[in-house]
């Protein structure tokens, strides 16, 4: 073994070092809080008496156990849901409808190649894919990364640049309007798919007519980075393999992520040039595309659906700035979807069944209302009561992350379904205000990240390095 491998080993064997003790930390805290309430529990209840029997601790007391039968009632129904969702069987190559994958890229970098080169090693028919990247207006070297990425793919990819940055969704309209294929697929420059994707993905559109759109499974690509990473992949195969799963079974599935998404091109086509031009509070709507083409294709009449065995990676935030800018513009999209979203959902709006849609939309109009009430209402009980209610945000973030943790281990049977308890404690900590924020200001639409940071601008000033090297190697062959 050279000095190199060794020493890769070493920093190796560190980072697996230093994960093993961090796992140990949330056993040893978890055992820790779930002891010291059994300890506790008759002076916990005793005080919780006292609490309950005041106005704010009554009205707090009513509050949560209508919150809790609601959480349960959903929790037991997608439980059922999900262990009936199925994998279709994957078509032939025959039977595969040509489709275009359109890749947005700002300011990405490097990554974008990856990204490309995964798609182009996609086992789905060649002649039946056509690639379009679209850069919008990058200033970084996204466009270079780019460009070698069509000197590698050739005709097989068709490289287009938007003048200045316009926004996702302005790029996805350039790739949809110079699109062939009869299904229009979208895959973000930060993430990577597996060979057999695109297979799982489109399968569903082959296998019912009524499918519309079908929504990727997404995952952590840079999970190995840092504590969020982790947490971010135990809480993206909830809302995937669970979440997702049991909406698919009702064919109404809230959102198709813009990590990996398809769209049938007769129902998505027509409906371009609204969606481009959408506004809210007179405002162009320039985040949450990938909801707002959701509800086109669910108000058209057709399904939305889930393929669980279409993967995708996709880069999350390592740092919490990143991580909160992230999930506001979710949040915010998801305050104006919804008001969208209670234009049609309780009208004739398809054909077939339509109460599970409809419970899949009251019971988020429930969590954006009551929840967000719940919310302000245990701070203020934590205020005036912090022991009690301290003790009880710990044992419910211990029991929180119960549900997500056991999915996890389910279905990977690893341990690093251990990631889920300290995220529900983050979350309450550190990230429940979101919600209630994008609440009072679903108006804003700043994309919040792809910013250039002082490194990007650095590399950008930098030669295409694929240029320097056949320069270089023109300098030898001279002399």
């Amino acid at each position: 073994m050279s000095e190199q491998d060794a020493a890769k080993d070493a920093v190796g064997n560190k980072s697996r070092a230093k994960v093993l003790m961090l796992k140990g930390v949330i056993v040893t805290a978890l055992i820790g809080v779930l002891t010291g309430g059994v300890v506790l529990w008759d002076d916990i209840l005793l005080h919780f008496t006292d609490f309950i029997s005041t106005d704010l601790g009554g009205g707090f007391f009513i509050l949560a156990n209508v919150s809790f039968g609601v959480g349960m009632f959903a929790l037991t129904w997608r439980v059922i849901l999900a262990i009936m969702h199925k994998s279709a069987r994957p078509c032939s190559d025959e039977e595969l409808p040509t489709i275009t994958v359109v890749v947005p890229a700002y300011n990405e970098g490097s990554q974008v190649l990856k990204t490309l080169r995964s798609i182009a090693a996609s086992d789905y028919p060649a002649a039946k894919m056509q690639l379009i990247a679209v850069d919008d207006g990058s200033k970084d070297d996204t466009w270079l990364w780019m460009k070698r990425a069509s000197r590698e793919l050739g005709e097989r990819l068709d490289l287009r640049r938007l003048d200045r940055n316009s926004g996702k969704r302005r790029a996805l309209y350039e790739g949809f309007m110079n699109s062939t294929g009869e299904i229009l697929v979208t895959i973000d420059s930060d993430s990577e798919i597996a060979p057999d994707t695109l297979r799982h993905l489109i399968t569903p559109f082959v296998r019912e007519a009524q499918v519309g759109a079908v929504a990727g499974n997404v995952r952590v690509l840079n999970a190995h980075q840092g504590m969020i990473p982790k947490m971010m992949d135990v809480s993206f195969t909830f809302s995937f393999d669970f979440i997702r799963a049991s909406q698919s079974q009702v064919n109404t599935v809230l959102t198709t992520p813009g990590a990996l998404s398809a769209y049938r091109g007769n129902v998505a086509r027509p409906a371009l040039e609204g969606w481009l031009n959408q506004t809210f509070c007179g405002r162009p709507a320039n985040i949450g595309e990938d909801r707002a083409l959701t509800n086109l294709v669910l108000k058209a009449g057709y399904f939305v659906r889930f393929a669980h065995k279409a993967m995708v990676y996709t880069e999350v935030p390592v740092g919490y700035k990143g991580l909160c800018r992230m999930l506001l513009r979710w949040a915010r999209s998801n305050v104006r979807e919804t008001l969208v979203m209670s234009r049609f959902v309780f009208t004739n709006f398809r054909k077939g069944g339509k109460l599970g849609g409809r419970i899949n939309f009251l019971l988020q109009v429930f969590a954006m209302t009551v929840g967000e009430v719940l919310k302000i209402s245990a701070v203020c009980t934590l205020v005036a009561y912090p022991l009690l209610m301290g003790g009880n945000f710990l044992m419910g973030a211990a029991l929180g992350g119960t549900v997500p943790a056991l999915f996890y281990l389910l279905r990977h049977r690893s341990s690093n379904c251990l990631w889920a308890f300290p995220y529900c404690l983050f979350w309450v900590l550190s990230l429940s205000w979101i919600s209630l924020y994008a609440l009072c200001t679903p108006h804003r639409s700043s994309w919040l990240t792809r910013g250039l940071t002082e490194e990007h601008k650095a590399v950008a000033e930098q030669p295409d390095p694929w240029t320097v090297s056949v320069a270089a190697s023109a300098r030898t062959g001279l002399r």
